[in-house]
């Protein structure tokens, strides 16, 4: 047993110390190693719209407001995720090297944004920063109208991040403490925090032919959590049914559960598997997850989408990129359940899927 551990120890060090190399078309890339985070933060600027997606806006806050905006606090950037134009996500994004001190840097710089959240003042003193940038900026204007159309830019400023509050971590490296402290703080590091691994290679034929990795895809980063896989941490995790509720408006959790008391009502051997970013509905297999905001939930239904549609009318049905359906395990797509006036709907589906 010593030995065991022994060898796990010695592995995971070894790991953590190994540059990975990348091989393309014969050419030969090598991971770059950032010595400052400014150089790391201009790859993110540079990129944003490979690494969020098309229908999202960057904006460089370090360009675009002073020390004293927030009281000293300045993140490196600010996104909107515009993909869902009904549901957008907001993320104030902390760009970080993984050599940092995290307990001397990155936990204080991360944990002063949850002010921004927590706080009416600050959040109101955020939303009117960001107007104020739009409104002196005529391409990030816009790229933003380019998708809300005639939408006032404040009311869809504050709605948003009314209905969406996110951190977004980028690192270039694992950060051994990560996995305890999101796993411990669920209420704030668990709820607020995404992470992804930023890394960028080079060809050393030619150096300025790159490759960036974004682990996990930006379109999964909802979905997926990169941190809590290793079965040691799972002492640690307080994902509760009460976890995902707790922040809900009451016609949303009326919405959780009359659908579960329906289904548990009519499947047997039910459970209700809670994680990190969803509850899972399991028989044998997990047939459905779900995910949940503060106007709707959203239900990833292990069906194939034409399927979902013939039987889903009611509802908005969304289509899930092929990335989000291989981390699912199997086709699928996305319900936006806003109400109950058609819930049947859902639940002869949900009960149809299960068998």
């Amino acid at each position: 047993m010593r030995l065991f551990k022994f060898e796990k120890l010695y592995t995971n060090l070894y790991l953590e110390y190994m540059n990975t190399v990348v091989y393309r078309n014969g050419n030969r890339y090598s991971e770059k190693q950032f010595n400052k985070e400014e150089d790391l933060e201009n790859l993110v600027t540079a990129n944003s719209k490979t690494l969020f997606g098309q229908y999202s806006v960057y904006i460089d806050a370090k360009k675009k407001i002073t020390n004293k905006a927030f009281g000293g606090v300045i993140p490196d950037g600010f996104l909107l995720d515009l993909s869902d134009i009904s549901n957008p996500e907001f993320y104030i994004v902390e760009v970080e090297l993984a050599k940092h001190d995290f307990f001397g840097h990155i936990f204080p710089q991360v944990t002063k944004y949850f002010a921004f959240f927590n706080n009416a003042e600050s959040k109101g003193k955020l939303i009117e920063k960001l107007y104020n940038i739009f409104e002196n900026d005529e391409k990030l204007t816009a790229d933003l109208k380019g998708r809300i159309g005639k939408k006032e830019i404040f009311k869809y400023l504050k709605d948003t991040i009314e209905n969406s509050q996110n951190i977004l971590l980028l690192i270039d490296d694992d950060k051994k403490e990560l996995p305890e402290i999101i796993s411990t703080y669920t209420d704030t590091w668990g709820k607020l925090i995404k992470v992804a691994l930023l890394k960028q290679y080079y060809s050393n034929q030619d150096k300025k032919d790159t490759i960036l990795t974004l682990t996990p895809d930006f379109e999964n980063i909802e979905d997926e959590d990169i941190l809590i896989k290793d079965k040691d941490f799972e002492s640690y995790t307080n994902y509760s049914e009460e976890y995902h509720l707790e922040d809900l408006p009451e016609n949303i959790k009326h919405l959780y559960n009359e659908l579960k008391q329906t289904l548990l009502n009519n499947i047997s051997e039910l459970n209700f598997n809670s994680q990190r970013y969803y509850i899972s509905l399991r028989k044998k297999r997990n047939f459905a997850f779900l995910k949940f905001r503060k106007k709707k939930i959203a239900v990833v239904a292990m069906m194939e989408e034409s399927k979902i549609k013939e039987r889903v009318k009611n509802y908005n049905v969304v289509t899930l990129a092929p990335s989000v359906q291989k981390f699912y395990n199997g086709e699928c797509a996305k319900i936006d359940l806003t109400d109950d006036e058609h819930l049947d709907e859902v639940l002869k589906l949900l009960i149809e899927i299960q068998r």
